[in-house]
């Protein structure tokens, strides 16, 4: 929160309050952790290191979001965190997204402009995973792998692990590569 108007209350979502279930996903998966609950009439701003924000009206669908990439949605919207089915993308910087579902809003961010990709049977769509920032529930992303040798001796091309998206539906992806762990 950078700002509000009118009369809102914030409160720390308790540690239990979705569930036994959700507590350890998320505590082994560290998607999700600080959720903040903000209730009341007024006008709540917000906002994530200048990062661009967008806002997805969900009509009864449901979509698939990086953790990082979550910024809030309306409480009307059920959440999950899910696991990827492959361990590669555990390499491709995430092995656990947060799923939402629902009719409400949600508030995505992302660096610079996001480019909505469409998805389709005769049209699969394959992203950078770091840049990949949101998809339609209706898809389920394959991990695709291309390391040899030479990705081991550093001489790899440096997209060695890619995200690929049949089917019907989106993606949603930013024209920066978001990298969580490098050595610093």
């Amino acid at each position: 929160m950078v700002a509000y108007t009118g009369d809102i209350k914030f409160t720390r979502e308790g540690v239990l309050e979705h569930g036994l279930g959700k507590f350890f996903k998320k505590a082994v998966s560290g998607e999700g952790a600080k959720l903040t609950k903000a209730e009341g009439q007024g006008i709540l701003f917000l906002a994530d290191m200048g990062k661009n924000i967008s806002i997805l009206r969900l009509q009864g669908e449901s979509i698939f979001v990086n953790g990082n990439d979550l910024l809030g949605f309306e409480g009307s919207i059920q959440w999950d965190i899910k696991l990827m089915k492959k361990v590669a993308g555990m390499l491709a910087g995430g092995l656990f997204n947060v799923k939402l579902e629902g009719t409400g809003m949600v508030a995505i961010t992302t660096h610079h402009d996001p480019l909505t990709l469409t998805v389709s049977p005769d049209k699969p769509v394959v992203t950078d995973p770091n840049a990949t920032v949101a998809w339609s529930g209706t898809l389920t992303p394959e991990i695709k792998t291309d390391i040899s040798f030479k990705t081991f001796l550093g001489r790899g091309s440096g997209e060695s692990i890619q995200m690929n998206f049949q089917g019907e539906g989106f993606v949603v992806i930013q024209p920066y590569e978001e990298v969580y762990f490098q050595a610093r």
